[in-house]
């Protein structure tokens, strides 16, 4: 998981995502945004995510500061324009879903090795329209309550290709309800040296029965350009692109 870790992923990233909301139903809600990242230093990263449309999120603004290999917590802010006002996302909040979509405000940041304990469980072939992945099954354990907590995941199944050790693919158990959620990285490419994740699913399970699904999709991709600091404040998540 070392490897995993230190798989380079380039200084900074900017894109145009798109956000696809499936429920239980099949009904389908699409959200544009543009996001832009940025390593600061050896163990911090700033991302910042503007939602461009439709109407009913646009100008919603998110910027995570991730901080790795210490022990600060990462710190999260949304900016609401309906109420004109930055909310701190704590630290007790941080399972909860991301913006109605499946993936948490804990899953916008960077794990910490040192929170989990890992066990290789078998070797495994994913069979894909691309080609065949070669991959590790692993399985990840937090290593205290707080941990769990903050996640929202008693323990995770991580699947991480052999050729470039990326997590293709992740099973992660809820602490709540008995829910399940399936991470698919459905296309992969390489930009300019680094492994891009261009299209990524996750969906929510109870039993068989899947409940929700979101699918984030990433064009427009730029490794490695000057994005200047002033792109990470909560001055600019509220004033805007």
């Amino acid at each position: 998981m070392e490897k995993v870790d230190a798989r380079d992923d380039g200084t900074s990233m900017a894109s145009i995502m798109q956000m696809t909301l499936i429920d239980k139903n099949n009904k389908q809600r699409i959200r544009q945004m543009r996001t832009f990242s940025k390593d600061i230093g050896v163990n911090t990263e700033y991302k910042t995510i503007f939602f461009l449309s439709p109407s009913d999120v646009k100008n919603t603004a998110f910027l995570t500061y991730d901080y790795s290999g210490d022990d600060k917590d990462d710190d999260q802010w949304m900016y609401l324009p309906a109420l004109k006002k930055t909310k701190r996302i704590p630290a007790s909040d941080k399972d909860a879903a991301f913006m109605g979509s499946d993936f948490s405000y804990s899953d916008m940041t960077d794990k910490e090795l040192d929170d989990y304990t890992f066990k290789l469980l078998k070797e495994v072939t994913i069979k894909r329209k691309s080609g065949n992945e070669k991959a590790w099954v692993i399985e990840s354990t937090p290593v205290s309550q707080a941990v769990i907590d903050e996640t929202g995941y008693t323990k995770s199944i991580l699947y991480v290709r052999k050729d470039n050790y990326v997590l293709t693919r992740a099973k992660f158990y809820l602490k709540k309800a008995k829910r399940i959620k399936y991470m698919d990285v459905r296309k992969l490419e390489e930009i300019d040296g680094v492994w891009v994740a261009i299209t990524t699913t996750m969906t929510t399970k109870q039993g068989k029965r899947t409940l929700h699904k979101t699918i984030l999709t990433n064009s427009n991709v730029e490794i490695n350009q000057d994005i200047s600091d002033d792109m990470f404040t909560i001055r600019t998540i509220e004033k805007g692109l």
